[in-house]
């Protein structure tokens, strides 16, 4: 017989730890975005939902709001077509495919302050290998400066990006081709299908919940991308790559406006759960019609 009380003796742990570290910070946050405090002073003065009154007019978040999702809708289609075609590539035995399996995994384990820095270093328009490579090879007149910029600072930051986590995104996807049973594929073949068949009618709809993971994986973390862009540019060159995580640490811990950089905090996360909200219904949907 079920005892109420060991189930919930062994569900305490879980409870003060997700109580501890995300609901008292969580309620706690909510408190400081209604306060003007600056994250020094002892002194915290209430002024309602001034912050929040603030920043539906303030153009420094709508164009923050504009970078991010800019950022978030290339990296989620890029790395999500770039990855499922390797995967498509790498779904195949042999020792070199397993081989390539691991490298494409290790920039998803690198920091990503290492990988801001190194690819910093590559844009470098005088002495970065991009440019001393167009320049070897006879074309250095398509040298630019990647990062300095605005034309090209927003398009370099989202391939380094892309660059990371695609690896991680082929293991996802690869998972899910493994699973497919290979009679699908031999019966497709009798049926007369062609490789774009098998893959539109076999394939894609067997690989509905990878694609699902990846696809929130690569929302959600482009959404809250922060390090990488602040390592690489902070921000910059002037807003071009500033996204509302950057632009609420510079509010919070630049000029000392926690209150205003907190209400920032609160709006993004609202942001991100009703986009990942409502893409999980849309793929959780498509899967069920597959």
């Amino acid at each position: 017989m079920k005892r109420p009380g060991t189930q919930l003796l062994f569900m305490l742990p879980a409870i003060v730890l997700f109580t501890l570290f995300l609901m008292i910070p969580m309620v706690g946050s909510f408190y400081f975005s209604l306060t003007n405090w600056d994250g020094l002073s002892p002194h915290v003065d209430y002024v309602g939902f001034q912050n929040y009154k603030t920043l539906l007019h303030d153009s420094e978040v709508w164009i923050a709001l504009k970078n991010t999702f800019i950022f978030a809708a290339l990296v989620t289609v890029l790395q999500n077509v770039l990855s499922l075609l390797l995967a498509l590539l790498l779904d195949k035995a042999g020792w070199l495919v397993r081989f390539l399996r691991v490298v494409y995994l290790i920039p998803a384990m690198l920091s990503a302050l290492a990988i801001g820095y190194v690819w910093t270093y590559f844009y470098n328009p005088v002495l970065g290998v991009i440019n001393v490579m167009l320049d070897n090879i006879g074309l250095g007149a398509w040298a630019q400066d990647w990062l300095g910029d605005p034309k090209f600072s927003m398009y370099s930051v989202v391939f380094t990006n892309i660059w990371q986590w695609t690896g991680l995104s082929i293991i996802i996807y690869l998972a899910g081709l493994q699973a497919i049973p290979h009679d699908l594929y031999e019966a497709g073949d009798i049926d007369g299908a062609r490789r774009l068949q098998r893959f539109r009618h076999i394939t894609f709809p067997l690989i509905a919940p990878a694609f699902t993971v990846n696809i929130l994986i690569s929302i959600i973390g482009s959404l809250k991308v922060f390090d990488l862009i602040y390592v690489m540019t902070k921000g910059g060159p002037g807003t071009a790559t500033e996204s509302l995580a950057v632009l609420l640490y510079k509010k919070a811990f630049n000029f000392n406006e926690m209150g205003y950089g907190t209400a920032i905090a609160i709006v993004m996360f609202f942001v991100i759960l009703a986009i990942s909200v409502i893409q999980l219904r849309i793929l959780r949907g498509r899967e069920i019609e597959a």
